[in-house]
């Protein structure tokens, strides 16, 4: 290759160009197959532009997706007053949309990677915005259990929309060579999303004097998302039409968008090394999307700040460092190093949290959320693309990305409840909440430390760390002796380690798919921890702790709480 085209070449060249030709790989008879496709259709690879106009369509979603889930998060406040609930209450308004997600989204990701992602994308974005409709009428009237009902809707369309466009890149982008580059540029565009979402809720509340027309906004914001789903269908079929399949450099396999048929097979063949990136998940992902949710009121307390300020605090918390995630793209796709990422966000997560802990004046709480921000950044890229690359089979990316968000979905229901239960108890005080921040931080860590070691003392988990020329040079045959020893010498205990898997994530799910139950549950806890016998949200001023009229004959009349000893020195009522 000539010196000066060496130097000429950009970023996007680097995580995009081809492998070279003279690549040994272990999929011969499947080359030979797509080769002697493309010698009959005569269609050429898609070219790079073809593959930025796929991401910026993509990222156009998201932007508007996001922007939609950041807002819930950041009303917390004023939703428990116009609403008149409590935390345990907030809580299960978050919490029905992860349920809803729990119980659907592995059948939404094996349906994905059957009839493909730009379907899925349009399906799910009409079904979202009707979500959103539903939820911005039930602010209007102001109904909680209308609120509930609307989120659930709105999850059937979440569900199918988020795995659908990580399918989709998937299917267009191999490991090294550019699915994490679009991912982190898709992530960036989300979190600019949810930022402007975020910050802007409170700001729309205060000036229209209805917090309804938050959720309206929102309703409007899917709109544009519905067009933009509507244009990256037709693309799609475009590219489908007038370009040839695209295949991994590295080890020939031919990247799908759908299936012929349902892999079931496939699925219980996920290695070991996937479901040690999901333990890290499950402690990382679930810690960040419940600090995330409470972020705001957070901020109101610790900075003594009102709600818009405190949303423009939380917002920069949680998507300050969207221009570092790209960044993380493109250094995972040259350089690799994923395991050393996994571990560096873990670390960041627990400081983050050690601080906002033990630090709790507003220059400990700032460099918290300083630091959370950062370490966030690092997360999702690397999770997701250390996903892909531990896969023997991209045709089933869809469902192993599904179990991801299930199994994340499942534990942040059970800990935004106990959360919610732990702050009802305290006071309003998030005294007890913090400390289950830090545990799951200090979860997130002890994994990540795991798969860094293991990344240096076992080729199975060594892929993770490996550069993108080290992959396309020698890693396909490394890549299929692992793969032959897991699918065929240690078949059994593959699959074993499978199902065992797949029955705690049956265990878990079991817990969180009983949330109203579990609610009354923590309700009755969080009366027990602080004095009360029962506690109700949203009761009227002339009502006891129970809920009865203070006149009425009321079971808890008698308790030393401090809502009855004060109406009855307040009315004189009867002991």
């Amino acid at each position: 290759m000539p010196v000066g085209e060496s130097v000429s070449k950009t970023v996007v060249d680097v995580v995009s160009e081809p492998a070279a030709k003279d690549i040994s790989t272990p999929s011969e008879e499947s080359s030979d197959n797509d080769n002697d496709n493309d010698s009959d259709d005569g269609r050429s690879p898609p070219p790079l532009l073809a593959k930025l106009c796929a991401v910026i369509l993509i990222s156009c979603i998201s932007f508007g997706s996001h922007w939609s889930s950041g807002v819930t998060g950041a009303m917390k406040s004023t939703i428990k007053k116009q609403m008149h609930i409590d935390n345990v209450q907030f809580s299960l308004l978050e919490a029905s949309e992860n349920f809803m997600a729990t119980v659907l989204l592995l059948a939404s990701g094996i349906i994905t990677d059957r009839v493909g992602g730009a379907e899925m994308i349009v399906y799910g974005n009409i079904v979202y915005t009707i979500g959103s409709i539903l939820v911005a009428a039930a602010t209007t009237v102001r109904s909680f259990n209308f609120m509930i009902g609307g989120r659930i809707v709105l999850a059937l369309g979440d569900i199918a929309t988020q795995i659908a466009q990580y399918k989709m890149f998937s299917s267009w982008f191999p490991p090294s060579n550019g699915f994490a580059s679009t991912l982190g540029f898709e992530l960036a565009i989300g979190k600019i999303g949810g930022f402007v979402g975020k910050s802007t809720a409170n700001i729309i509340a205060k000036n229209t004097g209805n917090f309804a027309w938050v959720f309206w906004t929102s309703v409007f914001m899917n709109i544009f998302t519905n067009i933009a789903s509507a244009a990256f269908w037709f693309f799609n079929k475009y590219c489908n039409r007038k370009y040839k399949g695209r295949y991994d450099a590295a080890t020939k396999e031919q990247l799908t968008e759908k299936n012929k048929k349902f892999e079931f097979r496939k699925m219980f063949e996920l290695p070991w090394m996937f479901w040690s990136i999901m333990a890290f998940s499950v402690f990382q992902t679930s810690s960040a999307t419940v600090f995330s949710q409470n972020a705001t009121e957070l901020a109101e307390k610790r900075f003594n700040v009102d709600t818009i300020k405190a949303g423009w605090y939380s917002s920069l918390s949680q998507y300050a460092g969207f221009f570092l995630v790209p960044c993380v793209g493109i250094f995972i796709d040259v350089l690799g190093n994923r395991a050393s990422i996994l571990f560096t966000c873990g670390l960041g997560m627990l400081l983050s949290m050690v601080l906002i802990n033990f630090a709790t004046s507003e220059a400990g709480t700032g460099a918290s959320f300083g630091i959370y921000a950062i370490a966030l950044s690092f997360g999702p890229t690397s999770v997701i693309d250390s996903i892909r690359t531990t896969l023997w089979h991209q045709s089933v990316f869809g469902s192993a990305y599904a179990l991801k968000v299930t199994m994340n979905n499942a534990m942040s229901i059970i800990i935004r409840i106990i959360t919610g239960a732990l702050q009802d108890a305290d006071d309003d005080s998030y005294r007890r909440v913090v400390q289950v921040y830090l545990v799951l931080a200090a979860g997130s860590l002890v994994v990540g430390s795991a798969i860094l070691i293991g990344s240096f003392m076992t080729d199975n988990l060594a892929p993770l760390q490996w550069t993108r020329q080290k992959r396309l040079s020698s890693g396909a045959a490394v890549i299929d002796r692992i793969r032959e020893r897991s699918l065929v010498t240690e078949h059994r205990r593959t699959r074993n380690i499978s199902i065992v898997s797949f029955g705690g994530l049956g265990l878990l799910g079991s817990h969180a798919g009983r949330p109203f139950n579990v609610a009354t549950g923590v309700i009755g806890l969080s009366g027990a921890l602080s004095g009360h016998k029962w506690r109700t949200a949203g009761l009227n001023d002339d009502m006891a702790c129970c809920g009865m009229p203070l006149d009425a004959d009321c079971p808890c009349w008698n308790t030393d709480t401090p809502r009855s000893k004060g109406k009855k020195m307040d009315t004189g009522a009867k002991s």
